[in-house]
């Protein structure tokens, strides 16, 4: 049964990519920690769309997780064409003033199960020679971010990553797309413990979505969701490197010292 596996599909973005795809009739598996969330979320598409919902509640964070993710779905049968890593946290803050043991699970569950998932899922793509990924990065990965340095740091890895696999994968007719959203209508300020930037800048998850899809199709390696923060990326490739890092840092820093 061929189906979409999306990751941190509770709320936000991962949610509005399920919403989405089962409009388009797309079988869905629903990965998060919430399992009140993915039921309600799995009941509600199933009973509008004429897909299959299912969900698995887990903790990607947790060494075990991705490869327990990997093997319930090939118990359940299920041909997972399309994988959306979505699962993702960010914190706020002077570097030494948040737990190390925070930044190193920012690192699990935005590196390592990432790639995780990635390893093990474009192996039956490649042999099918069919397939997609959507890794889902950030704005952020242009540039250094201070008091966000270690998520920036996380999302960078993610879109480079992203880009070297979509131009080894394209002769296996698989495609890997780097989706860098910036700020978007999510609780992802209020978990990292952050004042959010205003809502002028802000996007809605529906319409990130809707750039993933879009790139999807035209089988880019990555994109950047909404033309502001398009031309923002772009207008920093002509500024000095260090320039960028210490006006990111004066408006991060005015946002912690409130």
């Amino acid at each position: 049964m061929n189906t979409t596996l999306i990751t941190g599909a509770s709320s936000g973005i991962g949610e509005a990519f399920a919403r989405k795809l089962a409009a388009q009739d797309r079988n869905v598996l629903l990965v998060a920690r919430s399992e009140g969330k993915l039921i309600t979320l799995c009941n509600e598409l199933g009973r509008m769309n004429n897909i299959r919902a299912q969900h698995l509640a887990l903790d990607l964070s947790l060494p075990e997780s991705p490869a327990r993710l990997f093997e319930e779905a090939q118990e359940r049968g299920l041909v997972i064409d399309l994988l959306i890593n979505n699962a993702g946290f960010g914190a706020f803050g002077d570097f030494t003033s948040i737990e190390l043991e925070r930044h190193l699970k920012m690192i699990d569950l935005n590196i390592k199960a990432l790639v995780e998932l990635s390893y093990l899922f474009l192996a039956p793509m490649r042999e099918r020679r069919q397939g997609a990924i959507i890794n889902v990065a950030s704005t952020a990965a242009f540039q250094p971010v201070p008091f966000m340095q270690t998520y920036a740091a996380t999302k960078a890895f993610v879109l480079s990553f992203s880009e070297a696999l979509w131009e080894e994968n394209r002769p296996f007719g698989v495609t890997v797309l780097g989706l860098c959203p910036g700020v978007t209508d999510t609780n992802f300020f209020e978990a990292a413990r952050g004042a959010k930037p205003p809502a002028r800048t802000s996007q809605t998850p529906e319409e990130v979505v809707d750039t993933a899809i879009s790139g999807l199709a035209r089988r880019q390696s990555s994109i950047v969701s909404g033309w502001t923060n398009f031309f923002m990326v772009g207008a920093e490739r002509f500024v000095p490197r260090s320039l960028v890092v210490r006006m990111a840092g004066r408006m991060m820093r005015s946002q912690y010292e409130q």
